[in-house]
């Protein structure tokens, strides 16, 4: 005799206290894997829904017109993708993905039903991202995806994205702007007057931190992931295999390189004199805190709590500063192109600040060098007038 399949409905609470209903219901065996399958329906708001909608369920089940509910909409199809998208990618790219999504793409578009989306619908929200958003083209892209998605599931046939006209104001105005936009570098003599107002402040740790990042080219996640273990004082080199990114939550971990890649770079001896200095205060500073900062794995540049420094902190560091001393302002990251623009102009090719900076494509490197210091680019035209001699 067969096993009688029963169904009930439960009652839930969502967060804001309201009460809903919910109930999964037997509808057969999957004839590709022989397994029970069931249905589930939620978010009824009183039992007497869950009931009807059951009722009417069982019906079509006895019929055998039922099918499974498939997703219907673009936030539904973006849920599905969104699952093996989380499989390709680091957690850090993936909390970047879905804020995207959040904050441009699902406000947009989640509502539309799949089948209902077509070019005009595309154009329309393309346009529109392109008004308001530097990054509209990788937008328009992230969206694309999800209807390839629904693409490979049987959703639709083509996808409405391929057949957007890209606008070409957008890019022309953001170009005019990025001309009026402060050059994100320091050249030598600011740099000099930077780090010596660091030097005379008490944050030493801070000091100890942007000096490396002028002098290394490092970027500031691979700075913050440094241990002690990482730095060859003998040799004078630094070992770049790690970096620190936001995931999920705001949770900070460690990951690999952008690139993926290790590398080790070499550094000049003030620098290297001046973390070993750091890691004497840091031992001194941190055994009245109740750390042993001898450990194996400890941290170059760590908190109160000898744990990850949060990226956001360095901009503190460096805005109060430049605020006190009345300095030309750069951001954090400004440091790495600070160093970029000074090895050009000490002579570095364009293959070995590639290599330093860890750049996985050459262009990367070639857009700082176009955003070189005007003592570099004032020594181009001399040597071109040097060379033609007339």
């Amino acid at each position: 005799m067969a096993k009688k399949k029963t169904t009930s409905i439960e009652s839930y609470t969502l967060k804001n206290g309201q009460k809903r209903y919910r109930f999964k219901v037997y509808i057969g065996i999957d004839p590709l894997t022989g397994n029970e399958k069931r249905t589930t329906r939620s978010s009824f708001r009183t039992k007497k829904e869950a009931e009807i909608a059951l009722a009417r369920i069982k019906v079509e089940i006895e019929k055998g017109t039922f099918h499974k509910q498939r997703a219907e909409t673009f936030q539904e199809i973006y849920v599905l993708w969104n699952i093996q998208y989380e499989k390709t990618v680091e957690e850090s790219t993936f909390v970047k993905t879905t804020g995207l999504f959040r904050n441009h793409i699902l406000p947009a578009m989640g509502a539309y039903k799949i089948e209902m989306i077509n070019v005009d619908v595309c154009q329309k929200h393309v346009d529109e991202w392109s008004s308001k958003l530097k990054n509209f083209r990788m937008v328009k892209a992230y969206a694309a995806k999800v209807l390839d998605f629904a693409i490979k599931r049987g959703y639709l046939q083509t996808n409405p994205f391929a057949y957007v006209d890209m606008p070409t104001n957008a890019s022309k105005k953001v170009i005019v702007e990025n001309d009026n936009e402060m050059e994100n570098f320091y050249n030598r003599e600011q740099l000099i007057e930077f780090l010596s107002c660091l030097e005379q402040g008490s944050n030493y740790k801070a000091y100890v931190l942007f000096r490396l990042l002028a002098f290394s080219g490092m970027r500031k996640g691979e700075a913050l992931a440094l241990t002690w273990n990482d730095l060859n004082f003998s040799a004078n080199e630094i070992r770049i295999n790690k970096a620190i990114a936001h995931g999920k939550d705001n949770q900070l971990y460690v990951k690999s390189t952008k690139t993926g890649i290790a590398r080790t770079i070499k550094m000049d001896d003030t620098t290297m004199a001046i973390l070993k200095e750091w890691k004497k205060k840091q031992k001194k500073d941190y055994l009245v805190l109740g750390f042993n900062t001898l450990q194996p794995k400890q941290l170059v540049f760590s908190n109160e709590r000898n744990e990850f420094v949060k990226p956001t902190k360095t901009r503190k560091w460096i805005l109060h500063v430049q605020k006190k001393y009345q300095l030309e302002k750069i951001t954090t990251h400004g440091l790495r192109h600070t160093h970029c623009s000074l090895l050009f102009e000490a002579g570095a090719s364009l293959k070995e600040v590639q290599d330093r900076l860890g750049h996985s494509d050459i262009k990367t490197t070639m857009n700082i060098y176009a955003h070189v210091s005007e003592k570099a680019k004032e020594e181009a035209i001399n040597k071109f007038n040097s060379f033609m001699g007339i």
